[in-house]
Parts: structure tokens; sequence; C-alpha cells
């Protein structure tokens, strides 16, 4: 028996089960959304890594970001390759949840992360004195 962190699958298991060439997983990896282990040369995926594709591939194909759309979002997920990630929770539930970043680890949930780097910008006295500035709030109209 394993753990979601224990690599299994290769490369053309990988793709497969998310329906794409594996060559897109490498060129995910070379853009920095996805970190398989390496034995030598041969790519080995864990369970949580094909959670992460799939979540790689709803940006991309669900939400129509390019790569560096999809980058930017990662980043803002602490937990990516956090091996203690909980995953998420529903909206409704007793427990409280980031209602505005679905969780990448359990589909239909929510972040358990409730205040993270991306509310930085929210928080930031730049960002508040910009937008008070006249000549900054006419690019975002």
């Amino acid at each position: 028996m394993f753990d979601e962190d224990t690599a299994v699958y290769t490369i053309g298991t990988v793709a497969r089960f998310i329906c794409e060439h594996p060559e897109t997983l490498r060129v995910w990896e070379k853009n920095d959304l996805i970190k398989p282990d390496r034995r030598g040369y041969q790519r080995k995926y864990t369970n949580n890594d094909l959670k992460r594709l799939k979540f790689i591939k709803y940006l991309l194909d669900e939400k129509g970001l390019n790569l560096a759309g999809a980058k930017h979002i990662i980043s803002m997920y602490p937990c990516w390759y956090n091996k203690d990630c909980k995953g998420g929770a529903l909206k409704n539930s007793s427990v409280m949840v980031n209602e505005s970043k679905l969780c990448w680890k359990k589909e239909n949930t929510y972040c358990l992360i409730i205040s993270d780097k991306s509310e930085i910008c929210n928080s930031c006295n730049i960002f508040k004195i910009c937008m008070d500035c006249n000549e900054c709030n006419k690019d975002f109209e």
C-alpha cells in the first residue's frame, strides 16, 4: 500500500489518465507547473501529482488560461507541493473556506487557507494609494 505522495506512475500512464500527450506534460514541467520525481531519466508521478495535473488541465481547458496564467494561479497555492495539505471543504460546511479559491486537491471544494498571498495586494498600501489615484484608475475602467 502507498500514500498519495509515492511516485509510481510513468509519464505515459499519467498522460492517458488525463487525456493529454506526454509531450504536453513535459511542457508543463518545463514551465514549472508540475515537478514529478525523477529516477534517472524517468519521470514518476504520484496520486497528488495526478490531482495537480487535473487542476492544471482545468485551468487551461475550462478557465481558458494560458501557461503563464495557470502558473500565476498556482503560485497562489502555498500548499501546491505541501505533503501535509488536507485538501478543501464545501462552501456550506462548518469549516471556514476561501470561497474565491477552488481546492486543487479535492474537486468541487474550496481552499481551507482563508488568507494567503493571493490576498496580499488588497492589503498593500501601495495598491490602496494607487487605487485612489485618478491616473491609475483610468487603466482599470
